[in-house]
């Protein structure tokens, strides 16, 4: 598996990562999907707090143990949550970051995260103290870099004026290619974005769309149409024939080295491992990207646009 450098870090990440999210609550079953990972040559692994309340992050730590320094292991926090609740509230004091790394810690069972990074954001946060917050557990050596996940321009503009951060998790995929608007600005900082959702819910798999869900046959995805949805699936089978969908999709996201990872889910070994060979395939070629961009809308973030 390749590898490419985190923004301006020394993080070197496999460009496919596995997202935890869907690993499921049994875990036999996550922690199988984890070993396949790491033999599939997948050194990054991103989690959350949130993620079954904690539980996901407790997998992973389990999983990766006696490994630890061979893996880039990143997780995420701003959702204040207490075990045995289900209601949790966006807080990203600096108080709590503070102590949402500790207990991120404890269930990881490690002593320092590679990459810790806020998950979400709003302009009306006390983004000073956020920073600071993030700063201080580097300096403090608790985490090694820091990124945010966010889709609100003002929010990633702000921290890349002000932080020092690495990454910028971001829904990106040919069905969605909002992010693109901002990969020179993303790019002129020494920042990689990390794409979450590359293959669209399914959407860019061989996955035939008629198994879509029903809220896709209903309300499409984004602003395509179920009946558009199967009309660009077919435009862009024909805009890059060398390739299954799949990997269309997978080398779409990383034709632009602004992406410094793909961090699609698995529940089952199968997706991962379909993920892995489209990562292996062959590059796309200048005119098959240009061709999958013309099928393909490219539309902007309407909202969220000015601090």
């Amino acid at each position: 598996m390749k590898k490419r450098k985190l923004g301006h870090s020394d993080l070197y990440v496999s460009e496919i990562g596995l997202g935890c999210m869907s690993l499921g609550t049994e875990e036999a079953q996550a922690k199988s999907i984890i070993d396949e990972a790491i033999h599939r040559g997948i050194n990054y692994f991103d989690t959350a707090d949130l993620y079954d309340y904690g539980l996901n992050e407790e997998f992973v730590g389990k999983a990766l143990k006696g490994r630890r320094e061979e893996m880039i292991l990143a997780t995420k926090a701003g959702n204040h949550w207490e075990k045995g609740k289900e209601s949790w509230y966006w807080d990203p004091s600096k108080a709590y970051i503070k102590e949402a790394v500790k207990e991120s810690l404890r269930r990881l069972g490690t002593d320092y995260i590679d990459l810790y990074q806020l998950h979400g954001g709003t302009i009306d946060d006390p983004i000073d103290e956020t920073i600071e917050a993030f700063e201080e557990l580097k300096t403090e050596g608790l985490i090694r870099w820091y990124g945010i996940s966010s889709i609100r321009p003002n929010v990633m503009m702000k921290y890349l004026e002000k932080s020092s951060i690495v990454s910028i998790m971001m829904q990106y995929s040919l069905l969605d290619r909002r992010p693109e608007e901002w990969f020179p600005l993303i790019k002129e900082r020494d920042v990689s974005v990390i794409a979450r959702g590359p293959m669209a819910k399914g959407l860019l798999t061989e996955r035939p769309v008629e198994s879509a869900s029903e809220s896709v046959k209903e309300k499409g995805y984004l602003s395509y149409s179920y009946e558009e949805l199967k009309q660009v699936r077919t435009s862009l089978k024909d805009a890059a024939p060398r390739h299954t969908l799949t990997e269309t999709a997978v080398q779409y996201c990383l034709y632009d080295h602004t992406v410094g990872a793909l961090v699609p889910g698995a529940s089952k070994k199968e997706q991962l491992l379909e993920n892995c060979r489209a990562a292996e395939a062959e590059p796309l070629f200048a005119e098959e990207y240009e061709a999958l961009q013309k099928a393909s809308k490219a539309e902007i973030y309407e909202t969220h646009r000015s601090s």
